[in-house]
């Protein structure tokens, strides 16, 4: 690979003078750098040799500096091939959107695979969530979540069955097929928290069982203040970012 001459690069060399050590400046300069998207998702890196060399600094800097890096998910190493980008997603706590909309905003390539999608009897927790009566039936939905061909979430949504008495007849945007019932989602509520993956959400990820996950409770609401949405997602920590913007 031909040394990395671009601006963008001689950005990252640490400054010799400064107390915090070599390995965590450049750690620190090449996370803000992914940050700020001045690499494309899945760019491959430049070796540590030729790193080291146009950044002046020796090969175990830039070894540890990239190891604290694949250590935090920003960067992820390939058996022969390389050290690359690590995809993310940052989504706005702030904005509801579509999971397609918010990937095509961000230059990725959306698309679900559908696992199930079924009509049975709502649970207890789905009659209390959703103001259902009690032998109400629900729509079950289940899918994967990729983007440019990689899982980044499993999607597991419950509706009133009334509302969507055909689960087949959706298409690829949930969100456009209620939209086009009048039923758009205008509102929602999310509860965040750290959970475990089980075998099989790791086998349809195809990561180790056990290994953290990000779960996403939403509650959907329309126009009219209904709750019709009760979404739990499974997101991929070593992809997926959140962001709130604070305000005093």
């Amino acid at each position: 690979m031909n040394a990395p001459t671009e601006d963008r690069w001689r950005d990252l060399r640490p400054d010799p003078d400064n107390d915090t050590p070599l390995y965590l400046q450049l750690a620190r300069k090449l996370s803000v750098a992914i940050h700020d998207n001045r690499w494309n998702a899945g760019e491959a890196l430049p070796s540590e040799r030729v790193l080291a060399e146009s950044l002046g600094v020796s090969r175990i800097t830039a070894r540890k500096a990239i190891a604290l890096l694949v250590e935090q998910g920003l960067i992820r190493r390939t058996q022969g091939a390389g050290s690359f980008i690590t995809p993310r997603i940052e989504d706005p706590l702030s904005r509801l959107t579509s999971f397609s909309e918010m990937l095509r905003h961000r230059g990725f390539t959306p698309s679900s695979r559908w696992l199930s999608r079924e009509i049975q009897p709502a649970s207890r927790d789905e009659v209390i969530q959703l103001g259902l009566s009690p032998a109400a039936a629900v729509t079950r939905l289940k899918r994967l979540r990729l983007a440019d061909g990689i899982v980044m979430a499993v999607e597991n949504s419950t509706f009133p069955a009334a509302l969507i008495p055909d689960p087949n007849a959706i298409g690829d945007s949930l969100y456009s097929f209620l939209e086009q019932r009048g039923l758009s989602i205008v509102r929602a509520l999310q509860h965040f928290r750290a959970v475990n993956a089980s075998e099989e959400i790791a086998r349809q990820m195809s990561i180790a069982p056990n290994e953290a996950l990000l779960l996403i409770t939403r509650v959907g609401y329309t126009a009219d203040q209904r709750a019709i949405e009760l979404t739990d997602t499974y997101c991929r920590n070593d992809y997926y970012d959140f962001v709130a913007e604070l305000r005093k």
